[in-house]
């Protein structure tokens, strides 16, 4: 079913280079609309550069994965890997320098909820950020929603989300049903559920199907714990004639564990710095751009905006198109309960 999905057919990519190719466009085409727009009073190198931007979404991607991890009631894992991965999925094509990372996280957030049916209201939604006030989470929620037919619009209307967690309880039912080699499958479950925690914060998601993270998080659990799964990949998946894709599997396990340590958050004084360059494009540029693209202005400050007559129109129209995707989402559903 997911590689009927559309994940499966247009998220899926073939390697990091295609993904740093896109990044690298996305990042181009930014600065060019920026520089020719006459509207910023810096020069070029005030602009912020590929690596730069990297640092940026980290730091906001890891604020978003903090805000749903403290979410009252609490978020399923389910939803904060959709989260994620929009968040991932939105910035593949488009810039921080265009779209500011503080309002595009707290979207994705809240329209994650919407379609993995996490029943909170938008008042509760907005409720978590403790920090504000109820006139400034107010301000918060009126800015989701402008912006929350923007990003659907940017995912092409792809909404579903195939996380691994599902897949991950399939193979440890598996295990406990056809492996009985391993006594205590759940053995291998926290270990297993911190693999996937850190490869939601990779590009593990955009390379791999869920259910071959899913299987490597198994796999690895298994060998930190010093337990032997040969004979289940050989026997009870069947993979002991097919030598060719044992091989392509292991090798996609060997990548993904080498996305894993790859990653790393950037340090506190990068941030500060590419943050300042950030406000400075967003104060001299989205301010008078033709979209709302700035989101609140401080950390720990909102600024409402007036909202623009002539995105009325568009709106409408995505709108009918977000209710049809709806109710395919719903057939989606219906139908993969009944397989």
């Amino acid at each position: 079913m997911f590689h009927k999905s559309s994940q499966g057919k247009y998220w899926i990519f073939g390697g990091e280079d295609d993904l740093e190719q896109k990044r690298y466009q996305a990042n181009q085409k930014s600065r060019k609309k920026i520089l020719e727009s006459g509207k910023l009073a810096v020069s070029e190198s005030k602009l912020l550069e590929r690596h730069e931007e990297d640092v940026i979404f980290r730091h906001y991607e890891k604020r978003m994965v903090d805000f749903c991890n403290a979410f009252k009631p609490v978020m399923p894992k389910s939803v904060v890997g959709t989260a994620i991965m929009y968040f991932r999925r939105f910035y593949l094509n488009n810039s921080t320098m265009e779209y500011h990372p503080r309002i595009i996280m707290l979207t994705c957030a809240y329209l994650s909820c919407k379609v993995d049916e996490f029943n909170v209201s938008s008042t509760q939604f907005v409720g978590n950020l403790l920090q504000e006030t109820p006139a400034g989470q107010e301000m918060v929620l009126e800015q989701i929603l402008e912006y929350e037919l923007l990003l659907i619009q940017q995912l092409n209307f792809h909404l579903v989300v195939h996380t691994p967690y599902r897949p991950m309880e399939g193979l440890l039912i598996d295990l406990k049903t056809r492996f009985p080699t391993l006594e205590n499958p759940e053995s291998l479950r926290k270990n297993a559920d911190d693999f996937l925690t850190q490869a939601a914060m990779t590009d593990a998601g955009l390379l791999f199907p869920p259910s071959q993270i899913a299987l490597t998080a198994i796999l690895n659990s298994a060998s930190r714990a010093g337990l032997s799964m040969e004979s289940y990949l050989t026997e009870c998946l069947q993979l002991k004639e097919d030598k060719e894709t044992l091989s392509k599997m292991y090798e996609s396990m060997r990548r993904m564990k080498t996305l894993l340590k790859k990653y790393e958050l950037p340090k506190p004084e990068d941030v500060n710095a590419c943050k300042k360059k950030l406000e400075r494009i967003h104060a001299e540029f989205s301010s008078t751009s033709n979209k709302r693209k700035r989101g609140y202005e401080e950390d720990s400050h909102l600024a409402k905006e007036p909202r623009l007559t002539e995105e009325v129109g568009a709106h409408c129209a995505l709108h009918a198109d977000l209710v049809k995707e709806h109710i395919l989402n719903l057939l989606f559903v219906f139908v993969a309960g009944m397989d």
